[in-house]
């Protein structure tokens, strides 16, 4: 079983600097009744499904499949709930540990998440300069839940990285 140990944060815009074009990734979720999330993703031309367990602390059951990409975009159209999650992805490779930087657009316009996955939950880390605050235990932040409570659905009274000092 492949494991998932996984820390977010929110990036702060202004010291942020994209270091290349990104990728472009959509994505969409299928309903499930038990904590758990299937996961329909484009990343560029390639398709993905991906299961994923429920969380425990920061760390979950994840299985990630390839799929043709005509497939992942059917099952986009027809099987996942809205709206679609569509970001910009960077990645950064700093000392042993690589750094998923999301850009969300559409629905999620404005949000700036940074990912790592980590070897243990209790692995120490060193944050770059542009981690604003970590929003692990935040679920609101886990894409699955910004496709039901989108960052601009009005339903968020004030997004707390403005009320960061």
């Amino acid at each position: 079983m492949s494991m998932e140990i996984e820390r977010k944060f929110l990036v702060n815009k202004e010291l942020w600097q994209p270091p290349d074009d990104g990728v472009v990734y959509q994505q969409g979720y299928i309903y499930t009744q038990n904590g758990s999330t299937v996961r329909v993703r484009i990343a560029g031309n390639l398709g993905f499904l991906t299961l994923k367990g429920q969380t425990k602390g920061i760390t979950r059951p994840e299985f990630e499949y390839p799929i043709p990409l005509v497939d992942a975009q059917e099952m986009l159209q027809i099987m996942c709930d809205r709206p679609l999650i569509e970001k910009k992805r960077y990645k950064i490779k700093i000392r042993e540990l690589i750094w998923e930087i999301d850009e969300f657009f559409g629905d999620n316009q404005g949000l700036l998440l940074a990912e790592v996955e980590l070897t243990s939950e209790n692995q120490t880390i060193s944050l770059p300069p542009w981690i604003d605050k970590e929003v692990t235990e935040d679920l609101r932040y886990y894409n699955s839940n910004l496709v039901k409570n989108p960052y601009n659905n009005g339903q968020w009274t004030t997004h707390p990285e403005q009320n960061n000092p």
